[in-house]
């Protein structure tokens, strides 16, 4: 900048200070007019908790579980251990520090805590629900009801497929919750969760739904959330803002331990069914068809003709099961069940689960790209037991035909013996998978049972199948690997 510049700009800085006061004292004059318009309507928009913590806060309970140790067993307690660090160290026991219950020696079991969550009251006369993790396993339960008085609880019944357990305590006149509905929930709304964190009672936190029918590989769909949820709050309500719970608090995601952002709730309605039969006879009931399934990959879809994923792809029938008896086979993909759509392979389960067992239902599948409506009757959920798997047949080592160069693949014939061991009525064993077959995923041992929608039983219908297809474009084809049927789709080599 020159000497002629310098000056220009000296000039001009009193005009520009002085337009700089001047905007400022506008502003000013504006934000003086203004303001309480603007931060009126900004705590509109925020929501108040005050009237749902007064609401709904008499009918959330603290859950303490007990168990019953025997002190011969030689674990020392820490009541015990931090009074063996005063004695070594020469330091006055404090007040309170003395172990509680029976001391080591005497022989006599001795009750230590196991953990704290949180639960609600159902009915005056004493019926909470919780989450089935927060009393499995104890030998006592204490529920500290907000205004201090304790009751010694018991189990009515819990289920951990869903997580839902109700207690039972000696009281009357409590404060039930009012039970709301899930399908009115929406996603960015404002909900309140009141616990027992790190067993801090009547805690509250708040947040807003971040997702609803998030699927973690449980029994149920979840209710996301970013309410702040710790170790102690599991079993507590999740509450919209007319004060009614639409959800059990029951998992969080997190690396730590600690909550993260993330945080899971178990849909009421779901709870409120199986707590009915808790209730009724302790335990829940569910329909069970008997088969193993899988979801529809984008390929399969796109190869079947179904447009997008959709529906279960059944992997494996168990023998002499209802789907077994329906005419339901591997490689089938069930689209309908009792008339409503199976968008995920995860819906099924639930809803043969909510079936009653002995009802007949209707069920629609896709069989080699032409759908089919089967008949089937609802058998009952066994207990969860130990799975067990056949195992595959040794592969034959040489193959009987020539390779089929297009796809990379050398196939054998399967024996009678190993399709009655299979339970197969057709099918070609692969010898060896190479090029574009191994890409796709096939190896050998596997069972080839239809390519193109074609059933196959041999490998000159293999070979005849593969001559009425275009070449150059990609095939499915149904195989099975050990007891799992399942779809791959082989791009001919370019």
């Amino acid at each position: 900048m020159n000497l002629s510049e310098r000056r220009s700009a000296r000039r001009l800085l009193p005009v520009l200070l002085a337009t700089a006061v001047l905007s400022a004292g506008g502003t000013a004059a504006l934000m003086h007019h203004q303001p309480v318009q603007a931060q009126s309507a900004v705590v509109r928009g925020l929501p108040d908790f005050t009237e749902l913590v007064d609401m709904v806060g008499p009918s959330v309970v603290n859950i303490r579980t007990l168990e019953r140790r025997d002190p011969s067993a030689g674990a020392t307690s820490p009541d015990e251990q931090m009074l063996e660090f005063f004695r070594r160290f020469g330091i006055p026991v404090p007040p309170g520090a003395a172990p509680r219950g029976p001391r080591q020696g005497q022989g006599q079991p001795e009750e230590r805590p196991r953990g704290v969550g949180s639960g609600f009251v159902l009915s005056a006369d004493g019926l909470i629900m919780t989450n089935a993790h927060v009393v499995d396993g104890a030998d006592e339960l204490i529920v500290t009801l907000p205004d201090k008085r304790e009751f010694k609880a018991r189990v009515v019944g819990a289920d951990k497929r869903t997580d839902v357990a109700v207690v039972k305590i000696e009281a009357s006149g409590l404060s039930p919750v009012k039970i709301g509905d899930v399908n009115r929930l929406r996603v960015g709304e404002w909900v309140m969760a009141i616990g027992s964190p790190f067993g801090l009672e009547n805690t509250v936190t708040a947040g807003i739904v971040s997702a609803k029918q998030r699927d973690t590989g449980d029994f149920l769909p979840f209710i996301q959330t970013d309410v702040a949820i710790n170790p102690g709050n599991s079993g507590g309500p999740l509450i919209n803002m007319r004060g009614e719970v639409i959800g059990i608090n029951s998992q969080i995601y997190s690396r730590s331990g600690g909550f993260q952002g993330i945080s899971f709730a178990i849909p009421i309605d779901e709870a409120v069914r199986v707590s009915d039969q808790l209730r009724s006879s302790g335990r829940v009931t569910r329909g069970r068809i008997g088969v193993q399934i899988d979801q529809v990959s984008k390929e399969v879809a796109e190869s079947l003709g179904l447009g997008q994923p959709k529906g279960a792809l059944v992997r494996g029938v168990e023998p002499d099961s209802p789907a077994a008896r329906a005419g339901i086979e591997p490689g089938d993909i069930i689209l309908k069940f009792d008339g409503k759509e199976v968008e995920k392979s995860v819906d099924l389960p639930r809803m043969v689960g909510n079936t009653k067992p002995g009802s007949r239902s209707n069920v629609t599948v896709l069989r080699r790209g032409n759908q089919r409506d089967l008949s089937i009757t609802v058998a009952e959920l066994e207990p969860d037991r130990p799975e067990t798997r056949a195992a595959a047949p040794e592969p034959k080592a040489a193959p009987v035909t020539p390779a089929l160069q297009n796809l990379g693949l050398a196939l054998a014939e399967l024996t009678p013996a190993e399709r009655k061991e299979l339970g197969l009525k057709g099918g070609v064993r692969i010898a060896s998978a190479d090029g574009a077959a191994a890409r796709a995923g096939l190896r050998e041992g596997d069972v080839i049972l239809a390519i193109g929608n074609t059933e196959v039983a041999s490998a000159k219908e293999v070979e005849a199948v593969m001559a009425r297809i275009d070449k150059a474009r990609p095939v499915t084809v149904l195989f099975r690997r050990g007891d799992w049927a399942q779809y791959a789709v082989i791009r001919p080599q370019r």
